[in-house]
């Protein structure tokens, strides 16, 4: 965490702009630096004051006895940059500024931002347009929010990164509500300098922080983000990540189907996937997940058993466990026996969920049955349900479970049925994860089961094609797969020709029905004017053609290349693989049910480039279509490890060609049964 110490945890403090009144936003900062026992230096910088809050206060930043660590700047937007200037001609290692006013201002706040970016020197900038940042483990608030008003604040394991200042301080409230503990609270703003990545990377060292959670609205720098997070999963951590604008389609006009099918947010889970980075489905989640993992226990496998002081309430806990494909066994022969022998005659313990409520809510009750589960090789988690009984003595649950959780690493988790806060902020703040609702527990436990591996195998190197010959703008579809063939794409065999009579005699090439396509750069959606048929005889492929052409000239004024014509695909399944560029992300690469009803699905599984190997066949695994591929129903299996093939070269000619490249699919892309490889059928390249 070297590297942002100063901000994280400087040795002094210069508060610009500070003042004697608490009660404004200038004078809280150091009134919250005092009340936490922050024991650095802190210097007020006001001329009009000789002392500020019992300091001695400077007339100017060059007038400190020292350069401070870190400066907080308190000052508007109009009167920020020369602060900066000085801080950072001063020495200083860091500032915050919290002022609003610049690149979220328009036109003449993106230009101010520019000279605040200057202005900084080589001085580490958060901000402008942010709350501050909190060091809850170590106590030094940077910060003039009025959030960090409350009293006790809970301290914890979970670090909290947010673009925006106001949602960290509605999380924060919510969080001591409930009794979940911080790490770290860092609003980065607009993020002139330091972002979210920064503080992930400082993260990935720090040992008090097991979980990073994180509101982000946009990712600037994606390969430092890449970098960062990788980092912190390396070091055993977690990242949880709630991403607002899932409602934004994101995708740009595009003449290909790929432009239709994946919007930002698609573009964002596809990230978050490869990173092994868990997403918040909801708000709550944000807090939900991070709270459940930082326990820092994780289940082996998917099985939870659920005991309860109140059968409704684990019915409706188990309904949503169960929704979210985790698994409730009844308790192995073993583990039966021992629950049995309790002799609780009104208790159900031999099923699962472990039914206590007519034999009354005892502690002893519950520490023997947990304790079996615990030692049970049934299961993977344990859920506690706590009722209404347990409003007036929280401790009757929360003493138990803390016992268990010394006898076993599962995880262990309470849902408290009644509405009953104190009893959530209780248990929370003795380590035990506690919900208010059984879709939060249930996704806690979701969060804790076994994940697959995060993707970093070896990316094979780019192919060195020269493709200097090819011109700007769009090709036809034959011109489009020469282009394919060039980088390993294997494509459908075909013959082009200018005329009708041509194409008739190209025909003979071939020994049954074909497709007659018309070619044309010019039209990149052929069916939609008469521009394909399929089955055609090799000797009415003339007649075909003729027709073909009137049909084209009636719908469009396009021009027309010629006419293709192509063998005729049997028996395979049809998939679309195609190309997108997000602003943010970058390049991806998107698989899907191909053909005609590609956009009336939108069965899509994407990946950012690079692309490995396990990118390419988890695509396909994830796919509801992928099914068509292993034998669905009786079906040849299909030759996966073709497509495998097509999708690695396809993404390599992606990544060779650049910004040059500004679309390409291939749909359908025809994967034979096993053995037969894959061709590229209908093909669409745009070059700029």
């Amino acid at each position: 965490m070297s590297a942002l110490a100063p901000l994280l945890n400087p040795r002094s403090v210069a508060v610009v702009g500070a003042s004697n009144d608490p009660a404004k936003l200038t004078g809280r900062p150091i009134a919250f630096l005092q009340e936490q026992g922050y024991d650095g230096a802190i210097y007020p910088v006001n001329p009009r004051s000789e002392t500020v809050a019992g300091l001695k206060s400077y007339a100017s930043i060059a007038d400190l006895p020292e350069a401070p660590d870190l400066g907080l700047i308190l000052l508007g937007a109009n009167r920020v940059i020369d602060a900066v200037r000085d801080l950072s001609g001063r020495g200083c290692k860091a500032a915050v500024v919290l002022a609003s006013g610049f690149g979220e201002a328009g036109e003449e706040g993106r230009a101010l931002q520019e000279e605040l970016r200057a202005a900084a020197g080589g001085m580490r900038i958060l901000g402008p347009n942010t709350i501050g940042l909190v060091n809850l483990t170590d106590r030094i608030p940077l910060t003039a929010s009025g959030a960090m008003e409350m009293t006790d604040f809970p301290v914890g394991h979970v670090a909290l990164l947010s673009q925006s200042g106001g949602i960290l301080g509605s999380l924060l409230s919510r969080a001591v509500a409930r009794g979940i503990g911080f790490s770290k609270l860092v609003a980065t703003g607009n993020e002139v300098d330091l972002e979210i990545a920064d503080f992930l990377d400082a993260l990935a060292d720090d040992p008090e922080t097991r979980v990073c959670a994180l509101y982000l609205e946009t990712i600037r720098d994606i390969d430092r983000f890449r970098k960062a997070a990788r980092r912190v999963i390396a070091a055993g951590k977690t990242i949880v990540a709630y991403k607002v604008g899932r409602s934004e389609s994101g995708a740009r006009s595009a003449v290909s189907h790929t432009g239709a099918l994946a919007g930002a947010y698609e573009v964002y889970e596809a990230l978050f996937a490869q990173l092994d980075i868990l997403q918040a489905q909801s708000f709550n989640e944000l807090l939900d997940l991070p709270a459940a993992l930082a326990q820092g226990r994780r289940m082996a496998g998917k099985r939870v058993a659920i005991v309860t002081s109140t059968g409704g309430a684990a019915t409706v806990v188990a309904d949503n466990v169960g929704l979210i494909g985790l698994d409730m066994p009844a308790p192995d022969e073993e583990t039966a026996r021992k629950l049995l022998a309790l002799e609780l005659k009104e208790a159900s313990l031999d099923r699962n969920p472990i039914d206590v409520t007519l034999a009354g809510l005892r502690p002893d009750l519950f520490r023997a049955i947990l304790k079996i589960l615990a030692e049970s090789p049934s299961y993977d988690a344990i859920a506690v349900v706590a009722g209404s009984s347990s409003i007036a003595q929280p401790d009757l649950v929360a003493a138990p479970v803390l016992d268990s959780m010394g006898l076993t690493d599962k995880p262990m988790l309470v849902y408290v049925s009644p509405e009953a806060p104190n009893i959530v902020n209780h248990l929370n703040r003795r380590g035990i994860p506690a919900f208010a609702t059984p879709e939060s527990c249930a996704a806690a436990l979701a969060a804790l089961t076994p994940r697959a591996a995060s993707d970093n195998g070896p990316v094979s190197d780019l192919p060195e094609v020269d493709c200097s010959d090819i011109t700007a703008g769009s090709l036809n579809e034959a011109e489009a797969k020469a282009l394919f063939a060039r980088f390993g794409v294997p494509v459908t065999r075909e013959i082009t020709a200018e005329t009708p009579e041509g194409a008739a005699a190209a025909a003979g090439d071939f020994s049954a029905p074909v497709v007659v396509k018309i070619l044309s750069s010019e039209i990149l959606h052929k069916s939609e004017v008469g521009g394909v048929a399929l089955n055609v005889s090799p000797d009415a492929v003339g007649e075909t053609c003729r027709a073909m052409l009137e049909r084209v000239k009636s719908r469009t004024s396009a021009r027309v290349d010629g006419f293709l014509v192509q063998e005729m695909i049997h028996g395979a399944v049809e998939m679309i693989l195609g190309f997108n560029r997000d602003p943010q992300l970058g390049s991806y690469v998107l698989l899907g049910a191909g053909g005609v009803t590609t956009e009336l699905y939108k069965d899509v599984a994407i990946r950012l480039l690079p692309l490995t190997r396990e990118s390419a066949r988890s695509m396909i695994d994830e796919l509801i279509c992928g099914a068509l591929l292993k034998g669905f129903r009786g079906r040849p299996l299909a030759d996966v490890e073709a497509l495998v093939a097509t999708i690695l070269a396809f993404a390599g000619m992606v990544q060779a060609l650049g910004d040059r490249l500004q679309e390409a699919e291939i749909n359908p892309v025809f994967v034979l049964p096993q053995g037969q490889g894959a061709r590229a059928g209908d093909s669409l390249v745009v070059l700029n």
